[in-house]
């Protein structure tokens, strides 16, 4: 069920959500201060490709640096990328099949919005590994 869900969600938003993941990490990587920027949104870009079967969770060694970055990245890419999020999943949601899809953008927006201190896990093992 969870292939069917994400192929669905693959054809649906899954793929321009990642474009613009894999977009706004190209832009951070331009420079060497956002390069951990960069990877984060490479890492949400395979998130958002293949959603269903995996979850996040806060790591527990992230720190002030964790903090410091997620408010220069809300400022920066999140919003928009939020912002895309949110669009998508009310789109999502005024069909009745696409009800979970939009669902599953809703869930995304706090990993958009804060993605340094955040792990993706698969959901049979919802637990930071670090």
């Amino acid at each position: 069920m969870k292939t069917l869900l994400n192929l669905l969600w693959l054809v649906l938003s899954g793929f321009w959500l990642a474009l613009g993941y894999v977009l706004a990490g190209i832009i951070c990587c331009l420079l060497i201060v956002t390069i951990p920027f960069g990877i984060a949104s490479f890492r949400i870009a395979g998130y958002a490709l293949w959603p269903f079967g995996r979850t996040t969770v806060e790591r527990r060694d992230a720190g002030v640096g964790s903090a410091v970055g997620n408010v220069l990245w809300i400022i920066f890419a999140g919003w928009w990328l939020a912002l895309g999020h949110l669009i998508g999943g009310i789109g999502l949601c005024l069909t009745i099949i696409g009800i979970p899809f939009g669902i599953a953008n809703f869930k995304m927006l706090p990993i958009s919005l804060m993605p340094l201190g955040r792990e993706i896990v698969p959901t049979d093992r919802p637990f930071a590994t670090g």
